[in-house]
């Protein structure tokens, strides 16, 4: 897979295994938790606001994740 296909677009959404990485698409985490613990926290405040663009699509505003990873000390 080149670099061109691992880079996410500087501005848009992130679905789920973007954020939380897929081995099977070959998309390293930008937060390395569990589904299961992301939904917690979603549910909790503790992690972005999801946005539904479908019954089966859900995706998070790109900034609001840089932010939390600012605020966590990641690499946006």
């Amino acid at each position: 897979m080149s670099e061109a296909n691992t880079q996410q677009p500087a501005v848009g959404y992130l679905r789920v295994w973007d954020v939380l990485g897929d081995r099977k698409r070959g998309i390293q985490p930008l937060i390395p938790v569990s589904r299961t613990t992301w939904w917690n926290g979603v549910r909790e405040g503790k992690y972005p606001k999801p946005i539904k663009l479908s019954e089966r699509v859900t995706v998070w505003k790109r900034s609001d994740i840089e932010k939390l990873l600012e605020s966590i000390g990641g690499v946006a």
